[in-house]
């Protein structure tokens, strides 16, 4: 049932790129303003990380569950009156709900999945689950396009119409998106209920003081170093994710001269089954290779893909691409198990943290589409993900470090046991 989350708010994640060209020709959008799609959907992540912390250490891992699934529901069903009344405020809310309740999920999934098992398998065990959200990556944008990118009037049609008409064309291309929201919504609210009745084991939670539940449980967090250097790494790797996968459609078109349904294809065939091949690949190499060393390779090939990227052209691009996404794939539940790694009675709060990070998806997309604007290039905006890349690899390098440090002393020699 655990596994089953991870997919649904991947599923839902990646349909976001489907959106975005989407709602970008139903509201006649520049890519800055389509950008917000991510905004609206990773900044909940900022506002809901901490209540949802809190939420865990009061109620648990079950009831913060049930509690996002209903979010996610009642997000998923509000784009009905969004397409009716054609008004891109309206979609951006009910994304930011969808979000809110995908933060509740993800603040509880995540540590959850670590929790359940032995701890030095957590890494291992959280890419594992983590996978099943590389898989609905794949089949998301598949699916997606095909329900929600409809062929309506072209471009050289909507120019000719009057603007009564053309308002009108966009209207009936926007309500497509209906029937897909309707049935995920109802799919979400049934999940829902089969949480409600089976049992959970819910592992042990320290309980904060009374006067310390909120400033002191995320102070005490914030103190831990891992979780510290976690947020950051988190905060550039989900903006570096977001930017990668929300703007493939645009780029591939742009940059290879791709429809948005071939481009689409891609994003499913290509970027998705890379994504999820790189998660269980990343996940049985682990049994062989320190994860924060792993970690480290990978960032340094994102880096040097996403200078190929922003320079070379055609189909060497999306090629380019798609290996960024492989090897990206580990890095968020392998920066969120190095950061609550050993947190202790900090895991709840540092989760809610590096949740909280999630809302670099919401900023550093707008960075990429102002570069991609003021340029008239969106493979120049690649230099976001570049630099996002290095702070990962930074993130790994230290990890490193620290564990080389925190390596067991040699036993004392006779002489220095004599000396002692």
């Amino acid at each position: 049932m655990l596994t089953t989350l991870f997919f649904m708010w991947g599923f839902v994640h990646n349909l976001d790129p489907i959106l975005i060209p989407h709602l970008r020709r139903s509201f006649s959008l520049t890519v800055l303003q389509a950008a917000l799609v991510d905004s609206a959907v990773y900044v909940a992540y900022f506002v809901m990380a901490l209540p949802a912390g809190l939420l865990i250490r009061r109620a648990g891992y079950r009831c913060t569950i049930i509690a996002g699934l209903l979010l996610f529901g009642i997000g998923s069903l509000l784009f009905l009156p969004a397409a009716d009344t054609h008004r891109y405020a309206v979609f951006l809310a009910a994304l930011f709900i969808i979000a809110c309740g995908l933060t509740l999920l993800e603040t509880a999934a995540n540590p959850y999945a670590a929790l359940l098992g032995r701890p030095e398998r957590a890494t291992q065990r959280l890419n594992l689950a983590q996978s099943f959200n590389g898989l609905a990556a794949a089949i998301a944008p598949i699916v997606g396009a095909r329900l929600i990118l409809v062929e309506g009037a072209t471009d050289a049609q909507l120019r000719t119409m009057a603007a009564g008409a053309r308002q009108a064309a966009l209207a009936a291309e926007a309500a497509s998106v209906k029937g897909p929201y309707l049935v995920l919504g109802l799919v979400i609210f049934a999940i829902a209920v089969v949480f409600y009745f089976i049992r959970l084991p819910e592992p042990e939670r320290k309980a904060a003081e009374p006067g310390e539940r909120v400033a002191g449980a995320i102070g005490r967090a914030w103190r831990h170093g891992p979780v510290r250097r976690a947020v950051v790494a988190q905060f550039f790797y989900v903006g570096a994710q977001v930017c990668v996968f929300s703007f493939f459609i645009l780029f591939a078109a742009q940059a290879a001269g791709l429809s948005q349904i071939a481009a689409a294809d891609y994003l499913g065939w290509g970027c998705g089954v890379a994504f999820v091949a790189g998660r269980f690949a990343g996940t049985c190499a682990m049994k062989y290779v320190a994860p924060a060393r792993l970690l480290l390779a990978y960032a340094l090939v994102c880096s040097l893909l996403s200078v190929f990227t922003m320079f070379a052209s055609g189909m060497a691009c999306v090629a380019a691409v798609i290996g960024i996404v492989f090897f990206m794939s580990i890095m968020f539940p392998t920066i969120f198990a190095l950061g609550i790694q050993d947190a202790g009675a900090n895991t709840e709060m540092g989760s809610s943290l590096i949740i909280m990070a999630i809302v670099g998806g919401a900023l550093l997309p707008l960075a990429f589409g102002f570069i991609s604007d003021i340029t008239h290039s969106i493979q120049l905006g690649y230099g976001v993900p570049l630099v996002c890349f290095l702070v990962v690899a930074w993130f790994a390098r230290t990890v490193l470090v620290l564990e080389r440090t925190a390596a067991p002393v040699p036993p004392l020699t006779n002489g220095a046991l004599k000396r002692v």
